[in-house]
């Protein structure tokens, strides 16, 4: 198991000033990505990036909530509830109640499959790590535990070894996101961002 604090990200001014994101972890299969998870500080409305080739796995984590549109389309990206859609969807976002931040999982489907969902309820009990892949954890609220660490929100776990012994109490949250490498499963590296 590897625990990253929050207070180990790294802020990176988007170029076109509308925020700053902070990657968290990637996985490589050798100079090429396969999957990246990073948190970004949205703080105007404006056009996402082009992410062709990649899936995108968007959850807001923290503030308010903000519309995605599309061109023939629009989804609301709402509190702790991920939205799943093309990287090289021509998307701008839209605010809805002020700034936020949000945590992206970005995957070539070619290399993996990813997957994203929220924890709210109490828990306590394992949580299987994909035969073939990553299990993550990113803490959303209160101070959850996990293989008997004790967490608080924004920092995130990676676990690569045995399956994760999680005990959720009241007023803990949690957002567990899986990869599944199938036959790439000894190719990806997990590289996991700190200072």
């Amino acid at each position: 198991m590897h625990i990253l604090k929050r207070s180990e990200l790294v802020d990176v001014p988007w170029k076109n000033g509308g925020g700053i994101t902070r990657k968290i972890a990637t996985g490589l299969s050798g100079d090429r990505v396969a999957w990246t998870i990073s948190r970004a500080d949205v703080v105007q409305d404006g056009p996402f990036s082009d992410f062709a080739g990649m899936m995108r796995v968007l959850t807001v984590v923290s503030g308010g909530a903000m519309d995605l549109l599309a061109p023939n389309d629009k989804m609301a990206a709402l509190m702790w509830e991920p939205v799943r859609f093309d990287g090289a969807l021509n998307i701008k976002s839209r605010l809805i109640d002020g700034p936020l931040t949000d945590l992206n999982l970005m995957f070539d489907p070619n290399l993996c499959e990813g997957t994203v969902k929220a924890w709210r309820d109490p828990f306590k009990g394992l949580v299987a790590r994909p035969e073939k892949g990553l299990l993550a954890f990113h803490i959303l609220a209160g101070a959850p535990q996990i293989n008997a660490a004790f967490l608080t929100v924004g920092d995130s776990v990676f676990i690569d070894g045995d399956d994760a012994a999680l005990n959720i109490g009241e007023g803990d949250a949690v957002l567990e996101i899986r990869l599944d490498y199938g036959d790439h499963r000894d190719a990806i590296k997990l590289c996991i961002a700190s200072l």
